[in-house]
């Protein structure tokens, strides 16, 4: 099996992220193809939806659908903005594109702002990616001294401006409508919808907000064809994903592998389990998917459907490894804690169910919770949930559910030892 095949191509040579470097690779070919009238922005959107691309932020939409949504001929400004807020705990995926392969996501974009008539992309950075940013400065400004970015792109009439832009930290800015509140110079709370970003986003104007990792993959598809990307993944999961495995790991890291491939295979390509302790359990997408205990995990595939069958999500691919001694309880209280001190307040649900669901971990953590504060520790996280402005309230309700789901004998048993 072939690794690293799309966005971290460029991970074993030298300078990896240096603009002769993706140059030597075809680098802006597919650009270039696009301005140049080869390929039309419908064919751009057609191609992505016969790749079976969909969203490596987490939601897993189909990109060329999503792309559908935003009208060429619509008159004004649009935008194109690039999710790099990547906080979602467990989640170091994108930071190694940004770190490794600036160019590929710089040109991705660039063909994204083509298909949708837009003159403005936005790069939006996790505050703390530090010296990534400088990388991705330094990356564009490659890319407007050899004429990939500004005016009259390979001497069409095509024209872009491309900006990096660092966020507060905040994790609710990863949400699209909040990070394009944060660009505006408000507060990073979210939206209602509708109206929807495609017809009223940044500063009012169509917009469509991709990840990291989607964006990067645009221009190999076009380079490669759809149907070499779909044949990588599995049907309604084409290409490949990279996933991010932490935890109790001998070789944690990033891997990007086919999508569908069994998660015991990719257990192996981390080395295994650390120390030759058995599993207990996974998060296959991240904190906010559900848990999974080893049994179902150990029988599934990783791609989109068969995590969402079993009862999770494959989610942004952060595969967090759990040993079997590990207190569920502890990592539901840390993850709890998370969500109370990120929520952004606006929503009631959210703003106090986050802080009831923390202290009632807390509570059962500390050997002072009963049976009743478990049961009422599943209540008050379904209670959060579709109840809220954006998915926030999901993302602190389903590991709640989750292990209470799987683990609850855990839950009860550490009640009743603690009293």
């Amino acid at each position: 099996m072939k690794l690293d095949q799309v966005c971290l191509r460029t991970r074993d040579l030298e300078n990896p992220a240096a603009l002769k470097t993706y140059e030597d690779l075809g680098g802006y070919k597919q650009l270039q193809r696009v301005v140049s009238g080869d390929i039309s922005p419908e064919e751009i959107i057609a191609l992505l939806k016969s790749s079976g691309l969909r969203g490596r932020g987490g939601a897993g939409f189909p990109t060329g659908l999503k792309w559908s949504f935003i009208s060429r001929d619509m008159p004004g400004q649009k935008y194109v903005i690039c999710n790099a807020d990547e906080s979602e705990p467990g989640t170091c995926k994108d930071r190694e594109i940004l770190r490794l392969n600036p160019h590929q996501l710089i040109e991705g974009m660039a063909i994204a702002c083509y298909a949708f008539d837009a003159t403005v992309g936005y790069i939006y950075f996790r505050g703390e990616f530090y010296e990534i940013f400088k990388v991705c400065e330094q990356a564009v400004k490659e890319a407007y001294d050899a004429g990939y970015l500004g005016k009259n792109i390979f001497n069409s009439d095509f024209s872009v401006d491309m900006y990096n832009v660092k966020s507060g930290g905040a994790y609710i800015c990863g949400e699209e409508t909040a990070l394009m509140n944060a660009l505006e110079g408000k507060r990073g709370n979210p939206r209602f919808k509708p109206p929807f970003p495609a017809s009223f986003g940044l500063y009012g104007r169509p917009t469509t907000v991709n990840n990291v990792e989607t964006l990067a993959s645009v221009p190999l598809i076009l380079e490669k064809s759809p149907q070499w990307f779909a044949d990588m993944g599995v049907e309604r999961s084409g290409g490949t994903k990279i996933f991010s495995i932490s935890g109790h790991v001998n070789k944690p890291g990033n891997y990007e592998v086919p999508l569908g491939i069994p998660f015991a295979e990719l257990l192996d390509l981390a080395g295994g389990m650390q120390n030759g302790a058995r599993l207990k359990a996974v998060i296959p997408g991240g904190s906010s998917a559900p848990v999974l205990p080893a049994d179902i995990m150990m029988k599934l595939n990783m791609d989109f459907d068969s995590l969402a069958q079993a009862g999770s999500m494959l989610g942004s691919g952060a595969v967090i490894v759990i040993d079997d001694s590990t207190s569920m309880v502890k990592v539901l209280q840390r993850i709890s804690h998370f969500y109370m001190h990120e929520s952004c307040g606006q929503c009631t649900p959210c703003r106090e169910g986050t802080g009831w669901v923390s202290r009632l971990v807390d509570k059962i953590a500390n050997g002072s919770g009963t049976l009743q504060d478990v049961d009422l520790l599943g209540k008050v996280a379904k209670n959060i949930e579709g109840r809220t402005i954006c998915a926030f309230g999901e993302a602190a309700a389903w590991p709640v559910a989750g292990m209470l789901k799987h683990f609850y004998n855990e839950f009860a048993d550490h009640v009743k030892h603690n009293n």
